[in-house]
């Protein structure tokens, strides 16, 4: 893995990320046995049932890789499987992006240590970068391993373990060396479609109900961080000095907070669940990295429609989209008119 890359610093990476994943994957266990062993707790033994129910119909609704993947369990005992590290220019929305084998270029590197990343985080800091850490609840090999449950996938409801099992079950089906928008974008449309289909397979209203209630509020904390992005990116574009331009990013992102608070004590009636964003530090590296992962949901939603929900016929239009040239990838999914 070390072949070809360059410095000390380097190799040291490719070291920490095969030693936390080899550690992983060497802790693993069967997911049917430890559902069947009285040892197992109850608490433990129900969330795996249910994981298990759900990664068959991923496979048997979804049409997503029937595989190993998410057949066995591991307990990491930590809060994050890993920590992303994004970072981008003082004035710039462009994130910085590192390449690998395998995955090609993305816009973060990947930590198993809260330590390592920190330090890494300090070293970008230094070179006048903005940084943004984020915790990480799951990761995807893309069928390159037998990736497991994780301790960290079952902290949260049910609701919110089947979308994490489609979602990265959809990098295994469909990725793009270089393209983490297009990639992010895919998984999370895989992952709503999904879940709203097993809401309604399972007869769980009240679960669909909530999870509609969930997604409009994503997509009203997405249109408040694309309002700001447009703001910046003009502020950005401005023949206005460093200080003038550092001025200008404080203001926009004080209105965004300003904004936020409003739509949450309003439209919201007061749901506080995304206050831990927006009371920590937001610079150009977390509003780079939250895009990644919304822009062109939409899009993809509106090609599922046209595909009729029919998952193999999606997954066909998303490759041939896929093989087109990157400048004009997102294009086509935007004009997308069928289909075909």
């Amino acid at each position: 893995m070390a072949s070809g890359v360059a410095g000390c610093t380097s190799v040291s990476y490719y070291a920490q990320s095969l030693e936390g994943h080899v550690q992983i994957m060497a802790a693993r266990k069967n997911v049917g046995k430890l559902i069947h062993d009285p040892s197992t707790p109850v608490a433990l033994r129900t969330k795996l049932t249910s994981a298990s129910a759900i990664r068959r119909f991923a496979t048997d609704e979804l049409a997503l890789p029937d595989n190993s993947s998410y057949r066995s369990y591991v307990d990491i005992g930590r809060d994050n499987v890993t920590f992303a590290v994004f970072a981008a220019p003082q004035f710039s929305l462009t994130p910085r992006t590192w390449c690998f084998p395998v995955f090609g270029c993305v816009p973060y590197r990947g930590y198993f240590s809260q330590k390592s990343a920190a330090e890494s985080a300090a070293e970008l800091q230094q070179q006048g970068l903005d940084v943004y850490v984020s915790g990480v609840t799951a990761y995807s090999t893309l069928g390159w391993f037998s990736d497991p449950l994780l301790s960290t996938m079952l902290r949260q409801d049910v609701i919110y373990l089947a979308g994490l099992i489609f979602h990265e079950l959809a990098h295994q089906e469909i990725y793009v060396n270089g393209d983490s928008a297009f990639n992010e974008a895919f998984a999370v449309a895989v992952e709503t479609t999904g879940v709203r289909k097993w809401l309604r397979a399972t007869g769980n209203r009240a679960g669909l109900r909530n999870y509609e209630i969930d997604r409009q509020r994503k997509a009203d904390f997405l249109g408040l961080i694309a309002k700001t992005r447009d703001e910046l990116r003009q502020v950005y574009a401005s023949p206005r000095t460093s200080q003038q331009m550092a001025a200008a990013k404080t203001a926009a992102i004080d209105r965004l907070r300003v904004r936020y608070r409003q739509m949450r004590d309003r439209r919201w009636a007061g749901y506080r669940g995304y206050d831990a964003w927006f009371n920590s530090p937001i610079n150009n590296a977390k509003l780079a990295a939250t895009s990644v992962y919304g822009e062109q949901v939409p899009a993809f939603l509106r090609l599922y429609d046209l595909c009729s929900g029919d998952y193999p016929r999606f997954y066909a239009s998303v490759r041939r989209i896929a093989a087109l040239p990157e400048p004009s990838r997102a294009e086509a999914l935007r004009n997308a008119t069928t289909c075909h």
